[in-house]
């Protein structure tokens, strides 16, 4: 032990010897008018590597001893190329960067003329497919930082945060160096090889931004200025031409033609004759979130330019917590291999603009002769717009049919190294290409306070005050999860969450304790006992559920066995919200859930036949029963009449009351995504939302003396839903759904085709495919019906034709809902509805209408969660 101690001291002492002779070129960056620039990017050409300025402007890089072209950049100053000779010592190089001098600026826009940023554009966007299939692979070396703060906080937060010991001029910092590779044309391989960071934070993710590329059409789901479809979001203004590196760049001003969220403001500057991004400087919101994003480019190849220096700000407000952060990454050491089918330099020609050119390059070649475009593409001719458009679209539909899975649009693995946690600040101080401000510093410090604290509570230390480990008595109240052993887990549901409150069961109480091991990445099983309490009937019932699920994410198998004695509602989709009655039950004396009993057993098969194609078979047995009223307690007593009978009323079927009796039900439902899309990250497949319409084939079996079952019926449905958005002007939402009972000889209440309605304040169902004033039972039927819900969310309409309502994140959107069958007129029921999303970003007010007969019927106020809650993320 002795001498491993030696050992390590001595390997501590050499490192620190070389860090103290290691040479490299330090200082501070400022513009010509005093200014520091923070973040400003340096680039050492022979190394491929660039890095920045920190914070305070000032700015270390290693070197071996060597010559080296050096270039400092930053947004609006001209670029500066130093060259040094690096030996053993650093050298303290100070830098002055002059403000960048427009060769052509003032140019008068004649009547009729467009401005020449159109060109421009109109050449960047035309070659932005050209950029992204031009480099066939790359490897690289990624710095990533990132530093956040709280700045503002809620009064009535500010007792719990002290008490917790926040800081709130306390620094949040992390850093990550990562080894990435890019394998054309979706392929991101990333390895972390050093993290530094606050606590146990093991969820660093520093290579989140190589998901996102300018030359494509959508960015983090923002319009990109070189997106086909820009010309329709923004408009473009010339800001001058000035000369850097040797290369022309012109200077474009991206406006959007209605600001908001998802589009980009601010300027990117275009290299001339190539037509790449040379660097760029948008801002972006997202509801209400202000981003704010800075790239520089260089030539890492000849012709092919990419991204050395990246840098976000983020600012923005959510409940009362204002907070902001900025997010610095730098590549350095990239490796290019160029695509050898793309291996050329093109002239691409406006034809707007060079009209004649253009029509003599159209004679030359036949339009639908792509492999004469190619030649010219190959011999370094000129092309039009159309014609490269034309040759790239070609060149990549090759592409897919060369792909095992053209439907996976990007597939990463992302891996920590076993010692990224692990290095020391030995180490970091020779790998850090950015030196830390002194604040970072002390954030550093805080957290390192903090570590040490919470490692002592883990290791029992007397100053242990908080997470508890192992079982104690009040988690028996309260919950916890308990781990086993590896990927086993066991945990108790808080039986607080499992108190609600019925007519029929008074006050019940829910306790479950769930079981779950995965054995290996494909296969896993969950074991799930549930007791249940009813005070006022005073009866313990309960039901037990198991699943099991086993094979690859293409063709999953998931198997649920069922068995228990339980409440279950008349509609089993359960349209009321079982925490939504028991306050409009106790509040408001409004007992809207209808439920009877039922002895069950159930045996459900999920089965993915292919990427594309999933099947569901469910069969179950069970003996019903009907229940009553039990209790009519409530808080306050409204209007005297007291609680509905358990009963639902439906016109269909005047008396739905039922005797005891068995039934044996089977189905089976087909779902059908023609159209789906995947990603796959470290090796887990996963679709993409929104990226296929769904098809829907149900059909059920009341099954007639098999077990004593006495139900005797057959029901077809046929389903759609489709969620698609209309650039970022519109999203729309479709669900329909049309079927029939083939035989309808003998049925109880809870058979029938029952729909999604609502009498309460508040939506808690899927706001596509619900109804909001409908009554729960009264059109339901054992006939035929059709059902419809389309949903508009608008960008601008009325509220948010505001800039500043826009800027917030609020989103208006109207709807409509429809039903027809047998019990409903011929004009059926319809709701017309307004509805404001993203309230506080997490809410929705809608305002209802509904309609019976073509006659106006009732007028309601709704509360839900947003609609596309998720896109919020």
């Amino acid at each position: 032990m002795k001498c491993k101690s030696l050992l390590a001291l001595l390997v501590l002492c050499l490192l620190n010897a070389v860090l103290v002779h290691a040479g490299g070129v330090k200082g501070t960056v400022k513009g010509d008018d005093g200014e520091l620039l923070s973040f400003a990017t340096i680039y050492v050409k022979e190394l491929g590597t660039g890095t920045t300025t920190n914070a305070d402007a000032r700015y270390e890089i290693q070197l071996p001893p060597g010559n080296y072209q050096i270039i400092f950049q930053y947004v609006g100053y001209e670029s500066l190329l130093k060259e040094v000779k690096v030996k053993n010592d650093f050298i303290e190089l100070d830098v002055e960067l002059r403000t960048q001098v427009m060769l052509l600026r003032d140019i008068e826009i004649l009547a009729g003329k467009e401005d020449p940023a159109y060109t421009i554009m109109r050449k960047a966007i035309a070659k932005s497919k050209f950029h992204t299939q031009q480099v066939d692979k790359y490897t690289a070396r990624v710095y990533i930082k990132g530093t956040g703060q709280l700045t503002d906080y809620p009064f009535f937060m500010k007792g719990t945060l002290e008490k917790e010991g926040f800081d709130p001029d306390r620094v949040f910092i992390t850093e990550s160096v990562s080894d990435i590779e890019y394998i054309r044309p979706n392929i991101y391989n990333e390895k972390v090889i050093s993290i530094y960071t606050q606590g146990d934070n093991n969820d660093t993710d520093p290579n989140a931004y190589v998901n996102g590329s300018f030359y494509e059409p959508e960015v983090a789901k923002s319009v990109s200025p070189l997106s086909p479809k820009a010309f329709s979001y923004y408009r473009f203004v010339y800001d001058g031409t000035y000369r850097d590196q040797g290369f022309e760049v012109s200077k474009i001003k991206v406006i959007p033609r209605s600001r908001g969220d998802n589009v980009f403001e601010g300027y990117i500057n275009i290299v001339e004759g190539y037509w790449s991004i040379y660097s760029l400087d948008l801002k972006v919101t997202k509801l209400g979130v202000n981003f704010r994003i800075e790239q520089f480019y260089e030539p890492v190849e000849k012709s092919v330019w990419l991204p050395v220096t990246h840098k976000f700000h983020v600012k923005g407000k959510v409940l009362g917590f204002e907070f902001m952060g900025d997010y610095l990454a730098t590549v350095s050491d990239y490796k290019v291999e160029i695509n050898p089918d793309l291996d050329m330099e093109i002239e691409v020609i406006d034809e707007n603009v060079e009209e004649e050119l253009a029509e003599k390059l159209e004679q030359q070649v036949k339009e639908e002769e792509t492999s004469e475009i190619q030649e010219m593409l190959t011999s370094g001719q000129e092309v039009t717009r159309k014609q490269l458009r034309k040759v790239m679209k070609e060149y990549e539909k090759m592409e897919l049919k060369r792909q095992r899975e053209p439907e996976v649009i990007s597939n990463r693995t992302f891996k920590v190294d076993s010692m990224a946690y692990k290095q020391d600040s030995v180490f970091w101080a020779g790998i850090r290409p950015v030196p830390l401000t002194q604040a970072e510093k002390k954030g550093y410090a805080t957290a390192d306070s903090l570590a040490n604290v919470e490692r002592m509570e883990r290791e029992g230390d007397t100053l242990k005050t908080g997470k508890r480990k192992g079982f104690h008595l009040q988690d028996i109240i309260v919950g916890n999860t308990y781990k086993l052993a590896d990927k086993t887990h066991l945990q108790i549901h808080t039986p607080l969450l499992g108190t609600n409150y019925n007519t029929v069961e008074g006050f019940n109480i829910d306790y479950a304790i769930s079981f779950t091991k995965t054995f290996d990445n494909k296969s896993w099983i969950s074991l799930k006992p549930t007791a249940r309490y009813a005070f006022a009937r005073e009866q313990l019932s309960g039901k037990f559920d198991m699943q099991y699920g086993f094979g690859e994410f293409d063709t999953r198998s998931d198997i649920l066995f069922s068995f228990g004695r339980y409440i279950n509602q008349y509609n089993d989709d359960e349209p009321i919200n079982r925490y939504v009655n028991s306050l409009m039950t106790l509040f408001l004396e409004r007992n809207y859930m209808k439920i009877y009993e039922k002895d069950f057993l159930e045996l459900t098969y999920k089965k993915k036949l292919n990427s594309r194609l999933a099947m569901r078979l469910n069969a179950q047995l069970a003996e019903r029963s009907e229940l009553y009223n039990n209790t009519d307690y409530r808080f306050f007593d409204i209007d005297g009449e007291g609680f509905t009978p358990n009963a639902p009323f439906s016109l269909s079927m005047p008396v739905t009351s039922f005797p005891e009796h068995r039934a044996l039900t089977a189905g089976v439902n087909f779902e059908y995504k023609p159209f789906v899309k995947y990603r796959i990250y470290n090796g887990k497949k996963s679709a993409i939302e929104k990226s296929s319409p769904i098809f829907q084939l149900n059909y059920k079996k009341g099954i007639s003396g098999a077990f004593d079952s006495d139900v005797d019926y057959d029901m077809l449905e046929l389903g759609f839903k489709y969620d698609f958005d209309i650039g970022i002007r519109g999203q729309v939402d479709v669900m329909l759904k049309a079927g029939t009972f083939l035989n309808n000889d003998k049925m109880y209440f809870m058979d029938y085709k029952h729909f999604l309605g609502n009498r309460t304040p508040f939506v808690t169902t899927d706001p596509v495919g619900s109804f909001r004033m409908l009554d729960y039972y009264t059109f339901s039927t054992n006939e035929e019906y059709f059902a419809g819900s389309l949903h508009y969310q608008f960008r601008k309409f009325l509220i948010t034709r505001m800039p500043l309502v826009r800027l917030s994140g609020v989103r208006e959107s109207f709807f409509t809902n429809y039903l027809i069958n047998d019990v409903t007129t011929s004009s059926g029921y319809t709701e017309l509805g307004y509805g404001i999303n993203y309230i506080l970003r997490v809410f929705r007010l809608e305002a209802v209408t509904s309609f019976y007969d073509g006659k106006y019927q009732d007028f309601g106020v709704r509360i839900g969660i947003a609609t596309n809650f998720e896109d919020i993320f």
